[in-house]
């Protein structure tokens, strides 16, 4: 089983999703946006990801900097309060697969835990991976 954290209005998200499908693997679907996010659940994902939540945090396109997410004092559990109040500021998407957990940014990124990767894929923007 395949799971996205998907937000259907970001580009990189509908592209990872696509290439998900194209290998034959119809996942399953979060929109984290409607249902939010936990901080065990987060903990998970980013330790996975062999990521920090500051490394998982979307900062363009949000209210992270005026909320005070980027200094360099920050703490982690500032991060996660902040992303459970504001779901947004996760970065995406984040596929997990049982080969693994990555943030798929760039989309491609999606092909190292598929078990059927594509050979070719192009993106809407019509850049070939």
């Amino acid at each position: 089983m395949i799971v996205i954290h998907h937000n259907p209005d970001c580009g990189t998200s509908r592209n990872t999703l696509e290439m998900i499908r194209a290998s034959g693997i119809e996942p399953v679907i979060i929109e984290y946006l409607k249902i939010g996010w936990t901080k065990p659940y987060l903990q998970t994902l980013f330790s996975g990801a062999g990521l920090t939540p500051k490394q998982a945090m979307r900062v363009n396109g949000t209210s992270a900097e005026s909320l005070g997410l980027i200094a360099d004092d920050i703490s982690d559990n500032e991060i996660f309060e902040a992303m459970i109040a504001h779901p947004i500021l996760v970065n995406r998407p984040f596929v997990v697969s049982p080969k693994g957990i990555r943030l798929c940014r760039p989309s491609e990124v999606v092909f190292e835990i598929l078990d059927n990767p594509l050979p070719k894929f192009t993106k809407e923007d019509g850049q070939q991976v």
